[in-house]
C-alpha cells in the first residue's frame, strides 16, 4: 500500500489468490469500507492505512476542526481490536495544526517505520527461532495471514518463516486455512508461493493432531493487540492453536511490532473483541452455506493468556516470557542483527 497522486492505493485481499486488484481509495468512508470488509486488514498494515486515513481526513474536513474529529473518530472504530489502526490515527492526526503536507509527512513515516520494523523482526525472529528449535530444518505451523499483505512489506510471523527459507533453514510452513474467511488458505498460501517456500494447507479443526504428532518445530503467529502482562489478542482460532501447542511441548512464538503493545491495556479481559456478525460463517464460502435462519456467534478475535506464549518478537526485543520477562521490561536499542 502506499500514497500515489492523492489517493491510497492497496491491494484488495478480498479477491486473492483469483485475481490482483488495486484498490484506490480518495475518502475516509472509501477507506473505513475497505477496512470493514476485510479488504485491508493486518495490524501493521492497519496502522498504516490509519496514518494515510488522517491524511484523507484533513483534506475531507477542509479546516473544520469538528468534520476533521468526526472522521478520525470513524476511522479508528473501523476495527476496534487492532490498536495499530486507533494508535496511528492519533499519532498522524497531532501534525493537523501544521497543515496537510505534515500530515502526509507522518503518515509516510508511519509506512517507513513498518516496512523497516517487519525486516528487523524477519531477523530477530529468526535468530531466535534457530537457537529454541532442536530440529535442522525447521517445520512451522502459522494461522491467518501475517506477511506482506498484513504489514506493506515483509510481514510478522510469516516474514519470520520468509527469512528461514533464504537461510535454507525451513523445511515447510504447514498453514491453517483460518476460517470463515479463509485468509490462511487464500493469503498465506498465495504469499508462500510467490516467496517459493516449501508448504502445505491443513483445515484448522486438524491443527491440534497434527502439532501432537510431532511434525512441527515451532509456532509463529502475529498480533492484533498485545496487553501489558503479555496477553495477546489475535485472530480467532491462536488461543486453541496455543493450547496444543502447550500440549504438544511446541514452542509458540508471536512476532508483532512495538506499535501492538498496548501498556495501557492490563489484560487480555480488557481487549475488545469484533464480533462480525452471522453472514461469513452461514454464506461463505457460497450462499446457504448454513440454513438462512441460522444464528451464529462469530468473534474475530480470541485472546491466548501469556503463560502459552513462550515469546514475544518485536523488531526491537524479544520478550522471553518463559524466562520470566514481560512487554513492560526495558527494550533492547541494539540493532537486530
Amino acid at each position: 500500500m502506499d500514497w500515489v497522486e492523492g489517493a491510497v492505493e492497496v491491494i484488495d485481499q478480498t479477491v486473492l489468490p483469483g485475481s490482483v486488484e488495486v484498490l484506490r481509495l480518495t475518502a475516509v468512508a472509501d477507506m473505513v469500507a475497505a477496512v470493514d470488509r476485510l479488504a485491508v486488514r493486518g495490524a501493521p498494515a492497519l496502522g498504516v492505512v490509519g496514518g494515510f486515513g488522517v491524511a484523507l481526513a484533513y483534506r475531507e474536513a477542509a479546516g473544520d476542526p469538528a468534520r476533521l474529529e468526526a472522521l478520525l473518530v470513524d476511522l479508528e472504530r473501523a476495527r476496534p481490536t487492532a490498536v495499530n489502526l486507533a494508535r496511528m490515527v492519533r499519532r498522524v492526526a497531532e501534525f493537523a495544526p501544521q497543515g496537510f503536507d505534515a500530515v502526509l509527512g507522518a503518515a509516510l513515516e508511519v509506512r517507513d517505520e513498518e516496512i523497516a520494523a517487519s525486516r528487523k523482526m524477519a531477523a530477530r525472529g529468526a535468530d531466535f527461532v534457530e537457537k529454541i528449535a532442536a530440529a535442522r530444518p525447521l517445520t512451522v505451523m502459522t494461522i491467518c495471514n501475517t506477511g506482506a499483505l498484513a504489514a506493506v512489506e515483509g510481514g510478522t510471523a510469516l516474514a519470520v518463516a520468509e527469512e528461514l527459507h533464504k537461510r535454507d533453514m525451513l523445511e515447510e510452513v504447514v498453514a491453517l486455512e483460518t476460517r470463515p474467511l479463509l485468509q490462511g488458505a487464500r493469503l498465506t498460501a498465495w504469499e508462500l508461493s510467490q516467496m517459493g517456500a516449501p508448504h502445505r494447507l491443513i483445515v484448522d479443526s486438524a491443527a491440534a493432531s497434527v502439532l501432537a504428532s510431532g511434525l512441527v518445530d515451532v509456532v509463529l503467529t502475529g498480533a492484533d493487540r498485545i496487553a501489558a502482562n503479555a496477553d495477546t489478542a489475535n485472530k480467532i482460532g491462536t488461543f486453541g492453536l496455543a493450547l496444543a501447542a502447550a500440549d504438544a511441548g511446541v514452542p509458540f512464538v508471536v512476532v508483532a511490532p512495538e506499535s501492538t503493545i498496548d501498556l495501557e491495556t492490563a489484560t487480555g479481559a480488557s481487549i475488545p473483541i469484533e464480533d462480525r456478525g452471522a453472514r461469513e460463517v452461514t454464506s461463505y464460502p457460497f450462499a446457504g452455506t448454513a440454513p438462512p435462519e441460522t444464528k451464529a456467534i462469530n468473534p474475530a478475535f480470541d485472546v491466548t493468556r501469556a503463560e502459552l506464549i513462550t515469546a514475544i518478537v518485536t523488531e526491537r526485543r524479544v520478550v522471553d516470557l518463559s524466562g520470566g520477562e514481560t512487554p513492560t521490561g526495558e527494550l533492547d536499542h541494539e540493532p537486530s542483527k
